[in-house]
């Protein structure tokens, strides 16, 4: 692996993750000392970065870690909603319906899953990714897939504002099923509306969580 993709792969999973907080600056002295590799990879790195949206220029400062607000969420889901109810549709018409029954069944045994604590909530999310793996396979366009992969890196992050409560991840995956299940039976007007619903009960419990929290920055 490239120096330059050793440092992008470093920071982004770090900004993702909230090890590096929004508004943290990252300078190129500092991160080329923390990753071991010298200042140009970390240059391509943060300019790879900025060009994802997840790092901005900050006048005299340099590079900071961007901040998402109640606002920026919104926005997200105004955009995830277009694709990604798109794209389960697109899925219902031109999926492998074995692929998505079996994707429904693992899912309906998520709760049971998700009962075992935080180890197995990893098992849970990689569940989900594999459904999501599953409908960028099945829409088969590329353009649609790559905009959406673009989008959930943000997505993830704004996963990590919101309460990680038990009711809400059973219920979301549940909803994860049903969506399944819609694709499998090649109903695209169904696996519209179940993914429609999914982000709308997504989009109210993370900003719920956050209004508790007091995040409102802008």
């Amino acid at each position: 692996m490239r120096a330059s993709d050793k440092a992008y792969a470093s920071l982004r999973e770090d900004i993702i993750e909230w090890r590096l907080a929004p508004g943290t600056v990252l300078g190129e002295v500092e991160q080329s000392a923390r990753l071991g590799v010298s200042r140009t990879p970390v240059r391509e790195a943060l300019g790879r970065l900025t060009a994802e949206g997840l790092t901005t220029a900050a006048g005299g400062r340099g590079v900071v870690v961007t901040a998402i607000s109640l606002e920026d969420i919104d926005e997200l889901f105004e955009l995830r909603e277009t694709l990604e109810a798109k794209a389960a549709a697109l899925a219902a018409v031109r999926g492998e319906r074995r692929v998505f029954e079996q994707l429904h069944a693992e899912l309906l045994e998520a709760p049971a899953l998700l009962e075992a604590g935080d180890p197995a909530r990893h098992e849970y999310y990689a569940l989900v990714g594999r459904l999501d793996d599953a409908i960028d396979t099945a829409i088969s366009n590329s353009y649609l897939a790559q905009a959406m992969r673009s989008l959930r890196v943000h997505l993830v992050r704004v996963r990590r504002l919101a309460a990680d409560d038990a009711a809400r991840l059973g219920a979301a995956a549940a909803e994860h099923a049903s969506i399944a299940e819609a694709i499998a039976s090649g109903n695209p007007r169904l696996a519209e509306a179940a993914t429609i619903l999914h982000l709308h009960r997504s989009l109210s419990h993370i900003k719920n969580s956050n209004l508790k929290a007091g995040n409102t920055s802008h």
